[in-house]
This record gives C-alpha cells, sequence and structure tokens, in this order.
C-alpha cells in the first residue's frame, strides 16, 4: 500500500513549481536576440550582361539601366560596359554607358574612361572626367591629370576637384600648374592633398590670387587632423593671414574660429584667436 504524501512533501513541491514558473517568466521577459544579417545576395548581373552584348542599341540601352539602379553592386559588370564603349557607340549611347561606369564605381571602367576623356564632343569628356572621379584606380588619377589642360573649363576644373577626391599627392605640382593658369579648383584639392611646404606654398599666393580662391585651398588645411598636418605649420599659415590684416582674413579667421573642432590643440585655437584680433581692425 502506497504511503500518503506528507505535508513537508507537498510544500516541497509547490516551492520548486514556483521556481520553475518563476524562471519561465524571467526568461520571457528577456528582450527576444535580433535575428542574425543575412548576407547581401549577390546581384546577378547576367541578364542585364546579355542585353549589352546583343548588338540591339535598345536593349543595349536597357540594360544599361538595370546596372544604373543597382549600383556598385554590379560592379562585376564594368568590363561588359567597358566593351561595348570599346567597340564604339552612339554619343548619346556612349554617354549612357559612361554615366553607368560611373555609377558602378568599379576601377575595371578607369582605362576605357581614360580614353574618352579625351573625345572630340565636350559633352563627353566631361562625363568621362566624373565618371573617372568615382571609379578611381591609377588610370583615373593619370587622365585627371591630363584633363588639367583641356580646353574647357568645366573639363579643367572637374579634374582639378577630381585628383583631391582620388587622394593624388603625386598631382599637387600639377595643380599648382593649373592654379596659376586660373583652374580655380585646383586651390581646395591642393590644400587636402599638400605637404607642409606645399601648403606654404599655397599661402604664399594670397595677395596674388583672389582671396577667397586661395582661402578654398587653407581652409581645409587648417581643418586636417593633427596626423596628417602638424600644429607648426597650420600656425604658420595662421601668421600669413595675420599680416594681411584685412577684412577679408578677418571674416575668414572668425569663420575658422567658429568651426574649430573639438580636438583642436590649445596652440591652434590661441593661434587662430591672436589672429582674430590683429586683423580686428582690418574689419571696420
Amino acid at each position: 500500500m502506497r504511503a500518503p504524501t506528507t505535508l513537508p512533501t507537498l510544500r516541497r513541491v509547490a516551492l520548486a513549481l514556483l521556481l520553475t514558473c518563476a524562471g519561465a517568466s524571467s526568461a520571457s521577459a528577456q528582450p527576444a536576440k535580433p535575428p542574425a544579417a543575412k548576407p547581401a545576395a549577390k546581384t546577378d548581373v547576367g541578364p542585364a550582361v546579355q542585353k549589352l552584348k546583343s548588338g540591339d542599341e535598345a536593349q543595349i540601352r536597357a540594360g544599361l539601366d538595370d546596372l544604373r539602379i543597382v549600383g556598385p553592386a554590379a560592379a562585376s559588370a564594368a568590363p561588359a560596359v567597358a566593351d561595348i564603349l570599346a567597340r564604339g557607340l552612339s554619343e548619346p549611347l556612349a554617354h549612357q554607358a559612361i554615366d553607368t561606369l560611373g555609377d558602378l564605381e568599379a576601377s575595371d571602367g578607369s582605362a576605357i574612361l581614360a580614353q574618352y576623356a579625351q573625345h572630340r564632343t565636350v559633352a563627353i569628356r566631361r562625363a568621362a572626367i566624373k565618371a573617372l572621379t568615382r571609379t578611381k584606380g591609377p588610370a583615373a588619377a593619370t587622365a585627371l591629370r591630363k584633363a588639367l589642360g583641356d580646353s574647357d573649363a568645366q573639363v579643367r576644373g572637374n579634374a582639378a576637384a577630381g585628383l583631391g577626391a582620388l587622394k593624388a599627392k603625386d598631382a599637387v605640382p600639377d595643380l599648382f600648374a593649373a592654379l596659376d593658369h586660373k583652374v580655380n579648383e585646383a586651390a581646395a584639392s591642393i590644400g587636402q592633398l599638400c605637404n607642409a611646404e606645399q601648403c606654404d606654398q599655397l599661402a604664399g599666393k594670397l595677395g596674388k590670387l583672389p582671396f577667397d580662391v586661395v582661402t578654398s585651398g587653407l581652409e581645409p588645411v587648417l581643418f586636417r587632423p593633427a596626423s596628417d598636418m602638424s600644429d607648426d605649420a597650420k600656425i604658420k599659415l595662421l601668421g600669413r593671414l595675420r599680416e594681411l590684416g584685412t577684412g577679408e582674413a578677418n571674416r575668414f579667421l572668425k569663420d575658422v574660429e567658429k568651426r574649430l573642432p573639438k580636438e583642436a590643440s590649445p596652440r591652434i585655437r590661441q593661434a587662430v584667436e591672436q589672429a582674430v584680433k590683429a586683423t580686428t581692425g582690418g574689419s571696420q
């Protein structure tokens, strides 16, 4: 005969049930873990590439549209786009293909774009220069340097700006030559790329070139991180601006003072403050 359940035993069973329920409640209160991120699906460029190879202009146009919608994720199609450009297209279709290579942002397109950067039609050259800034690579930098001497001002300006975007430090001497030939966009790129000596060379053009042109290059120098441009070099530039003593210099320095990043050193802050005070008379 089975022994009756005692009172202490019942209490132990009840306590165990309470603990089990509490544990389940606590577990259910925990925030659910976010689902693991799915790996990005690879873009199948096959159908678009087949359209490019069709030889039919309408199909080619449709294929280029398909690739531009996808953008850099379709970069593997860049060689196919470069191939149809190399074989020759009507100018409207060539323009679209050039823009497509820019949207794909693949360096595989730079070599053919470099050729089109010398095209007889200025609109094609302009498009090629813009695209090269996005496809990057050594071929892009070389083509942009050549384009600094183009007959079209927009091509020259975009080439100068593109060299800054590409961080083509070897191009600084070419940019100085372009600046001397009134390619004003070269100043900002020089400011992004110059070493201390070259930056001082740019500052030396204060009073020789329009103030806003020179300061479009000095401004990025002053805001470059200390690891990229020393405080000593920046203070030297500030001294040149201070020596001008003009209202333009004062307004520029005040703007710099307002926008100094939190990580700017006390030396830079003091140098800017003193330069502002020294040029205040010129602002009257």
